[in-house]
């Protein structure tokens, strides 16, 4: 099925369809070998053959982005007075319509999915698939082998908060100075909450995993890369997506 230019390179993260005029403009983008300088051009994704600069390129309409948050961004695609997220992506993905999978605070930090996906970021999000998150926490007091065998068992029991939500079972672990909580539901401070109920508090946390989908030890805080194909197809997987093509 054919459709326009910008509309496909949008699609494809190349920003708004002013910054697709001038990367058409500006950059040698052809269609089966002839250069192509018009936006409203159609093209078939499917069958016809794409070069950018003079290498090979695949159109993808689905775009898959791992970011490392940090702290003090906001995990929204608007703010009037934070920067969000979507304020850190760069070319050629600024302005592409990829959106938040789930959400962290402001001030929790570590992996965060994006992507125009919408399939997918339903299911990870549903609380029907039950897709498990890793998180890293740093806590205000010690916690002794009593201590942490203690909420372990209430943890995986399942906790329940002062409004009467009734988290489900949980799993704690030891890792290094800080402990992981593995949780399968995202309610709103969720982890900060199940702490407190404990007769702790949280001063710091980090995001290390979402079902298969490990945050990259190499990638900085604020840095964006894409998810290989094989992160791509765990994902999909994990939820009951086909691969995608």
């Amino acid at each position: 099925m054919k459709s326009r230019v910008d509309k496909l390179l949008a699609g494809a993260g190349f920003g708004s369809r002013r910054d697709i005029k001038r990367v058409l403009r500006e950059r040698t983008f052809c269609v089966n070998g002839v250069p192509c300088r018009d936006p409203s051009f159609h093209i078939d994704p499917e069958h016809d053959h794409f070069e950018l600069d003079g290498e090979n390129w695949a159109f993808r309409a689905k775009i898959y982005l791992m970011l490392n948050k940090p702290a003090g961004v906001v995990t929204s695609t608007a703010d009037p007075v934070h920067r969000t997220v979507l304020d850190l992506l760069e070319e050629p993905w600024r302005g592409s319509d990829v959106f938040p999978v789930g959400r962290l605070d402001i001030d929790t930090r570590g992996l965060l999915l994006l992507t125009n996906d919408g399939a997918l970021a339903h299911r990870l999000t549903s609380p029907k698939t039950g897709v498990e998150k890793k998180y890293l926490a740093d806590l205000e007091l010690p916690v002794d082998d009593d201590l942490f065998a203690e909420y372990a068992r209430r943890f995986s029991e399942g906790v329940s908060f002062h409004n009467g939500h009734n988290c489900l079972p949980a799993k704690l672990e030891r890792a290094s100075k800080r402990l992981a909580l593995t949780i399968e539901e995202g309610k709103y401070h969720q982890v900060k909450k199940m702490f407190r109920v404990v007769g702790n508090r949280v001063i710091g946390l980090e995001r290390v995993s979402m079902g298969p989908l490990v945050l990259d030890p190499g990638l900085p805080p604020g840095a964006v890369r894409e998810l290989t194909a094989d992160e791509i197809t765990g994902l999909r997987e994990a939820v009951g997506l086909v691969d995608p093509e």
